[in-house]
């Protein structure tokens, strides 16, 4: 068989399985992603080695590395499919609703966003928001997202800053006062269970979460009568609402629990947070109305009182 052009391109489908599976470093979630099942996809990059001959990944004990040649083939892939889609959105648009494709984090969504994402659909008829929430950074490129709102440290250069985030005790007021548990200094904390985020560090005594308010109020010694930890912020102010204990609030997110009066704050000031939520436009698509419309919207949202 004669010796294929050097210029000759594989098949597409390939180089887009390709293109899956270099950014997740797995044959597994690439599979998933392209709604085929591990084998095919192990088979496919096979095919597509022999095709180019060249190895593209180091196969190793439970990873996946790329080779020189698959770094260089990832870049241009990536490149190539970001293009792609931004010139089939720019067809697409005009004939149908425009979509806006969003991540943010859970408790982001859950508790500051998604209550408010009537008004923006109200006002803007023909968009429809893809909403996605995860603890993970999407690519926004090459995954597909037009923006992000990331929970990112005060001060990062990257994007434009929403606001910032002040932390203070908060539980349901069935809480407060309840017969002889009483909840009215920082200490009696010690008597009630804490409700946290699991993260790492957590040590038996002081959920994480908490050390930087309990640290400021100079306990950084006490041990609560009990923890409930959850995967997620949501799940942990939940908890808080439903009486299972004192979570650590964090404002604006709790806001709107706190107007209602779903949520009290027993005692003290909050303090200060070391991060803020941030806007993270992809710059393919910051020229799309939909993302423009959005951004505007997003960022009077939060300019509001009380946003």
């Amino acid at each position: 068989m004669a010796n294929k052009p050097v210029d000759h391109l594989p098949p597409l489908q390939l180089l887009a399985a390709f293109e899956a599976a270099a950014r997740h470093l797995s044959f597994t979630r690439a599979a998933e992603e392209r709604f085929v099942t591990q084998s095919a996809m192990s088979r496919q990059m096979r095919a597509l080695e022999e095709e180019l001959g060249v190895a593209l990944f180091e196969r190793r004990h439970r990873a996946l590395v790329l080779t020189e040649d698959g770094q260089r083939l990832l870049a241009a892939c990536s490149a190539a499919l970001n293009t792609l889609r931004v010139a089939v959105r720019t067809v697409r648009e005009p004939h149908q609703r425009q979509v806006l494709a969003l991540t943010t984090t859970p408790g982001f969504a859950s508790l500051w966003l998604i209550p408010r994402l009537t008004a923006f659909t109200r006002a803007h008829p023909g968009i429809d928001v893809r909403l996605d929430a995860g603890l993970g950074n999407r690519n926004l490129a090459s995954e597909g997202f037009d923006v992000a709102i990331r929970y990112s440290p005060v001060g990062a250069a990257l994007g434009t800053q929403l606001f910032a985030e002040s932390m203070l005790p908060v539980c349901s007021p069935l809480l407060v006062g309840e017969l002889g548990l009483p909840l009215r200094a920082p200490a009696d904390l010690a008597r009630h269970t804490l409700l946290h985020l699991a993260m790492d560090g957590d040590s038996p005594g002081m959920p994480a979460e908490w050390e930087p308010w309990l640290n400021a109020w100079g306990l950084a010694d006490l041990r609560p009568a009990a923890r409930l930890s959850f995967s997620s912020y949501a799940e942990a102010i939940a908890a808080a609402v439903a009486g299972q204990g004192v979570a650590l609030g964090r404002r604006p997110l709790v806001d709107g629990l706190l107007d209602s009066g779903q949520l009290v704050t027993p005692f003290g000031a909050g303090i200060a947070s070391a991060r803020a939520y941030r806007l993270i436009v992809d710059p393919a698509a910051k020229s799309r109305p939909a993302v423009k419309a959005f951004e505007r919207w997003l960022l009077a949202q939060c300019a509001a009182p009380g946003g």
